[in-house]
């Protein structure tokens, strides 16, 4: 099975993020902007001007963003190499962007069951990966809430046999937000969906933790081993606060700004 990249190559794009997405000072960028109006950091080959001070400039919401890969998905193989600066095309491709960025996050998260559970995402996972090749108008027929519920259940699933003999505490969707956590055993913890912002997990062994969906933004975790936690992606990652020690699982980049 061929997967298709699932991490950026912002060389590879047209710089999609930068024009289709909306910007917030609130979330980390620098001015606010609507979807459809391109940043004024981009040029016209579709680089960033100030990408290697992305942080030092006052837009660290950039570096913790990440398509998956499906900005040159959709550039390259959907739309054929042919940019939005040469089609009056911006409506359609922000919402084959935010198909296909959907369906290469499900992608990560089903390899990753693939990869733990072999043959238990197999099936799920090829059919996801044919609708990544398709046209414009057939992905956006494609009934994404239901596809999300069915790839959930799997991953909830596979995330119960995967936590057999470590079951810690249930957390899911808890408000977390600040907390001091570093005297408390995470190891096999249900923490889908929780709030932890700027929690502290200073040196916390989150082996088997479940933390789909976790908002992390500004989580203290230095020290910290999250090599065996279940389903961090690296928008999570690029969000907390790491240091060499930390330890990440080997399919994700450490980020820069941790240095």
């Amino acid at each position: 099975m061929n997967l298709p990249v699932l991490s950026s190559d912002c060389g590879s794009c047209f710089g999609l993020c930068c024009v289709l997405l909306s910007f917030s000072r609130d979330a980390g960028f620098g001015v606010a902007k609507a979807s459809g109006t391109a940043c004024h950091h981009l040029d016209a080959s579709d680089g960033c001007g100030i990408h290697a001070t992305l942080r030092e400039d006052g837009w660290p919401g950039c570096t913790v963003f990440e398509c998956f890969g499906a900005g040159q998905q959709v550039s390259q193989v959907t739309y054929a190499g042919v940019s939005w600066r040469e089609n009056d095309n911006l409506g359609e491709m922000a919402a084959v962007l935010s198909v296909m960025r959907q369906l290469h996050e499900m992608l990560i998260l089903l390899s990753e069951v693939e990869r733990r559970l072999p043959g238990a995402a197999a099936a799920v996972l090829h059919r996801v990966t044919a609708l990544t090749s398709d046209p414009p108008e057939q992905l956006l027929t494609i009934d994404v809430d239901e596809l999300r519920e069915e790839v959930g259940g799997l991953l909830s699933i596979a995330s119960m046999r995967l936590r057999s003999g470590w079951e810690g505490p249930d957390l899911a969707r808890a408000d977390l937000a600040g907390r001091d956590l570093r005297s408390s055993d995470l190891r096999g913890a249900t923490l889908r969906g929780a709030t932890l912002i700027a929690a502290d997990l200073r040196g916390l062994d989150l082996t088997r933790a479940d933390l789909l969906g976790a908002d992390l933004r500004d989580a203290d975790v230095r020290g910290a081993q999250l090599a065996e936690a279940l389903f961090l992606t690296q928008p999570q990652a690029n969000a907390v606060r790491g240091d060499a020690t930390t330890e990440l699982p080997a399919v994700l980049n450490r980020p820069r700004h941790w240095a």
